[in-house]
């Protein structure tokens, strides 16, 4: 589903104080459930290689790192990786990106961590930077100098005009959903690497395709520069694996004991659920109202049911309500768990391209 069907095979920021890192396991548990760590490049896609070392094997090991410290530091949250060998998961790499957030869909994934090794043409660029969806006006440019060339396949070609539109829109979209808590997770990230004594180069936006097709708060994380010598042997060692890999798992911790204090606070201003939910379209109606929806538009005003801007799913549609200026969402279905609402989705993108799944409880939106 690379948003837009591939668009038509792929042509159709905010928090400001992060919570300690000593949050309880308690918190810790109601924050996300399941973690999805994806190893970027694997197999005959290797990423950037310098002397004889290869992208993929370094985020490869990283990936497995932080997934035995996560596994043994927060029992309640369930690791799902999209590799664990050296292995692509397409026969292209557009395939190979699209498996990757299939892997994150079908999981249910509460939060993606892509990892990968940057790159450039001088050797003196160093630092850590994490990358979260968006646009900037280097990005309107084509993305001429978006990332190096080894890495230009993985961004959405926005040359078109229509995929433009449809990106743009659903990146306004993306601000007042899951927006926010992709730049919460990149802060814990960037923060984790200044403690640990790595050149902060900062959280940027951009048009990363494994990112826009993920339904999911994400980030994508360069975890340091292949092609500077220093980095470079830092990286290779075990040393800086293991610290590079803790500073992962420090920055989840604390994203998802953000997470926790964000949906109490949700659940103490929550609209009671209706008492009994009708299923609709086969659909499997969650308990107390509370399940994941496919979301078709947002609006600053309240929009009748039965518009026409609804189109086939006129009189089908319910509203929610969310926080932000587009506080009102109209969304179809109400399923029990993401899996449904994503073969759902599928459907709904025929007519709602941007349309994507939404969790909601009662009549509210909840990140």
């Amino acid at each position: 589903m690379l948003r837009l069907r591939a668009i038509a095979a792929f042509a159709s920021c905010l928090l400001t104080a992060l919570l300690p890192n000593g949050a309880g396991a308690q918190n810790i548990a109601r924050g996300i459930d399941v973690l999805v760590i994806d190893a970027g490049h694997g197999g005959k896609f290797p990423g950037a290689h310098y002397a004889g070392t290869y992208e993929k094997d370094l985020t490869l090991k990283v990936a497995l790192r932080l997934g035995r410290l996560v596994e043994a530091g927060m029992p309640g949250v369930k690791v799902v990786y999209t590799r664990k060998t050296d292995t692509e998961l397409g026969e292209t790499l557009l395939a190979d990106l699209q498996k990757r957030a299939d892997i994150a869909n079908g999981a249910g994934g509460d939060l993606f961590l892509s990892i990968h090794v940057n790159a450039a043409r001088s050797t003196s660029a160093r630092g850590v930077e994490t990358l979260v969806m968006g646009e900037t006006p280097k990005e309107q440019r084509y993305n001429e100098e978006a990332l190096f060339e080894n890495n230009r396949e993985e961004l959405i070609d926005m040359s078109d005009e229509k995929t433009a539109a449809i990106v743009r829109a659903y990146i306004q979209n993306l601000q007042f959903t899951y927006g926010d808590y992709s730049m919460a997770m990149a802060r814990c990230i960037q923060q984790q690497y200044v403690k640990a004594g790595r050149r902060d180069r900062g959280i940027k936006p951009q048009l990363l395709r494994v990112l826009y097709a993920t339904d999911m708060p994400g980030v994508l994380t360069e975890i340091g520069f292949l092609s500077n010598p220093e980095e470079a042997a830092y990286m290779k060692s075990e040393r800086g694996l293991d610290e590079i890999a803790r500073s992962l798992y420090e920055a989840v911790k604390s994203y998802s004991a953000y997470v926790g204090r964000m949906r109490s606070a949700d659940a103490s201003t929550a609209v009671p659920a209706p008492a009994a939910p009708v299923a609709e379209k086969g659909a499997s109606a969650a308990s107390a109202g509370a399940g994941y929806a496919v979301q078709l538009l947002a609006s600053r005003k309240e929009v009748p049911l039965r518009s026409s801007r609804f189109k086939e799913y006129r009189g089908q549609v319910k509203q929610y309500i969310s926080e932000g200026p587009f506080r009102y969402k109209y969304c179809v279905g109400l399923y029990t768990d993401r899996a449904a609402a994503q073969r759902r989705l599928k459907e709904v993108r025929r007519t709602f391209p941007d349309a994507f799944v939404v969790r909601c409880e009662g009549e509210r939106i909840v990140k």
